[in-house]
């Protein structure tokens, strides 16, 4: 068995044009309908970063949670966010992009790394007083476009740092796309050996030709939490290579059919889901 986020946030937060509340919740209805473990609906982050998310909130009080068993993921880069995210009681996790590369974690949360070492300990903090769980994102994870410097070993000891704060949910993330059978390999190997008693998922970005062999090395190398967004819509502007985008989640779940591994969705409601991504991503 396999555990799947769906993603509609990361799609959704770099478009230009505004899509209506309304819209937005009640394709994260449809969402909620598919039997995702988690949903990464929205984010606590600055309106003037990402306008495309100043809604979370009222998206939020639009949501039916009533028929569901999906958890609720919302993003935070600082204490403030988190502060108002733990407010609400529907909310699950707070996910927390922690970049390896200080480049990035400038550019991304205008920290260093070790000032956002000191967030993730704050932000842990607070979402253990409110019964909420921290997911931090190891974005720049397999590697990165500005020279910094890259290796498994990295990876391995940022992630000790994680676990020894109490952080029991960890995505390795793709951010541009650069990962490959081999460094996927050799991180979920290590890391997932090394780490047994924490979650370790994937979050990857991917080429519509380069998805395939990315998924089946990560299950291969024991990964059982897949991140993913219909039809791939998202991904990272900084990447290399304009075709690169999120893990498209139906070509996931082709997969893992296909290899008779479970995902436990209801395949009529994620065709329903299918559908209205075209009315939500057109709009």
């Amino acid at each position: 068995m396999v555990r799947i986020t769906e993603c509609p946030r990361d799609a959704m937060q770099g478009l230009h044009d505004f899509i209506p509340t309304r819209i937005k919740a009640s394709y994260i209805n449809q969402l909620l309908k598919v039997g995702f473990d988690t949903i990464d609906f929205g984010s606590f982050v600055s309106p003037k970063a990402i306008p495309q998310l100043k809604d979370t909130a009222e998206v939020l009080s639009l949501l039916d949670l009533s028929k569901t068993n999906s958890k609720l993921l919302a993003i935070v880069a600082n204490e403030r966010g988190a502060a108002d995210a733990v407010n609400f009681e529907e909310i699950n996790y707070l996910g927390f992009p922690f970049s390896i590369s200080e480049t990035f974690q400038q550019r991304n949360t205008n920290s260093s790394i070790q000032e956002s070492l000191k967030r993730v300990e704050l932000i842990q903090n607070k979402a253990v007083k409110h019964s909420k769980e921290l997911v931090v994102y190891i974005s720049m994870a397999f590697g990165n476009p500005y020279g910094d410097l890259w290796h498994p070993d990295i990876v391995s000891r940022w992630t000790d740092k994680l676990v020894e704060m109490g952080i029991k949910n960890i995505a390795l993330s793709d951010t541009i796309g650069v990962s490959a059978p081999d460094n996927i390999a050799s991180l979920f190997s290590q890391i997932i050996k090394d780490f047994s008693k924490t979650e370790i998922g994937a979050h990857l970005h991917t080429t519509p030709i380069t998805w395939e062999e990315k998924v089946k090395t990560a299950y291969d190398n024991g990964c059982r939490k897949f991140d993913g967004a219909i039809k791939g819509f998202g991904g990272c502007p900084m990447a290399a290579d304009e075709l690169t985008g999120n893990m498209p989640t139906e070509k996931m779940v082709s997969y893992f059919d296909q290899h008779k591994i479970s995902t436990h969705l209801d395949m009529e409601e994620f065709s329903k889901a299918m559908q209205e991504s075209s009315r939500v991503f057109l709009t």
